[in-house]
């Protein structure tokens, strides 16, 4: 007698291949329409699937932990940050964890390097000229002047594979790299990158040009670029934020950028996502994507296949390789 296919509920449209392989694999609940689910739609998956794959935009808070069957046993996230589901609730109620890291380091640190270059050379700026009639009239020796980024100093917050991989691509541009972490990183690494360590946050971004956000969203980094440290920066700094848009107060942002206290920015992720603070939406100097630094066909290939082997040593009775554990359990 063939043995029962786990039950596996998607909260969204994953690339056709990996919903077909997951399909031959398991019993799998598709989101054909691939629209954002309620959260009762959510419980009801909860309560008959043994497998649920949300996505970041999926809030999987203690309220709907508790209300998940009990055949539910594992969360694989379809994403490398889990600041959407309640990792000490999923635990104390027996529910494993899991997530696709590594994957997207390189896509995110490329998406932060063109950010830092486009709005350091003003270029989306320079694709309105040309797209309105009249308006370019040839070049002229002021026309659309930049800042050169080689030689200036970049900022970044949170020194973990992302930030390491873009200070790789910005050491190459011949930039200066300074950063600050919860832990210093090893002595080797700062040797391999040239990196100087700031321990204190305010010293660092009072030196800097560019600033880069590449910490994840947790209580500790809730709008920890406040406006009391958005003041702190220069009148030329170019703010980037590939990260979670909660680590920037974006209102405080948005005043600082149209008083001209700041030189730009360049944000891929909002605090109240898909919203985005109206002082942003009609400034020149800020360049403004929907989420999309990951969003490489080879980077959610890479992501299904994670997802896929995490659900699949599961099933098979052993501890998923990408397994996130709350701090409680790591002491």
């Amino acid at each position: 007698m063939p043995a029962t296919k786990t039950k596996i509920a998607l909260t969204r449209s994953l690339p056709a291949d990996i919903e077909a392989r997951m399909s031959e694999l398991f019993s799998v609940t598709l989101n054909t329409a691939d629209t954002a689910l309620s959260r009762d739609q959510l419980v009801a998956l909860m309560q008959s699937h043994d497998v649920l794959v949300p996505t970041l935009t999926d809030k999987i808070d203690a309220e709907l932990i508790a209300q998940a069957g009990s055949q539910l046993k594992l969360i694989a996230n379809f994403g490398t940050g889990t600041d959407n589901i309640d990792i000490d609730a999923a635990y104390a109620q027996g529910i494993t964890v899991t997530n696709t890291p590594s994957v997207l380091t390189e896509d995110t640190a490329d998406m932060t390097m063109a950010l830092i270059l486009a709005v350091s050379r003003r270029m989306l700026e320079g694709d309105h000229i040309m797209r309105r009639p009249g308006e370019f009239t040839g070049w002229s020796p002021n026309l659309m002047l930049g800042q050169r980024i080689s030689g200036k100093k970049l900022g970044i917050i949170g020194m973990g594979r992302i930030g390491q991989a873009l200070a790789r691509r910005a050491a190459a541009f011949g930039m200066e790299i300074h950063y600050h972490n919860r832990n210093r990183v090893h002595d080797q690494t700062e040797t391999d990158l040239q990196a100087q360590y700031w321990p204190n946050l305010d010293r660092m971004l009072r030196h800097i040009d560019v600033l880069s956000i590449s910490c994840p969203h947790t209580p500790a980094t809730y709008h920890l670029l406040s406006a009391r440290r958005i003041a702190l920066l220069r009148p030329h700094v170019t703010v980037i934020n590939t990260s979670r848009g909660e680590v920037i107060d974006e209102a405080a942002l948005g005043k600082a950028l149209a008083s001209g206290l700041l030189g730009g920015a360049g944000l891929d992720v909002f605090e109240r996502e898909p919203a985005v603070d109206e002082s942003l939406l009609t400034l020149d100097n800020v360049i403004l994507l929907p989420h999309m630094s990951s969003a490489t066909v080879e980077g959610r290939q890479n992501m299904g296949a994670k997802v896929i082997i995490n659900i699949q040593t599961f099933a098979d009775g052993h501890r998923p390789p990408d397994r996130v554990l709350p701090s409680s359990a790591l002491v």
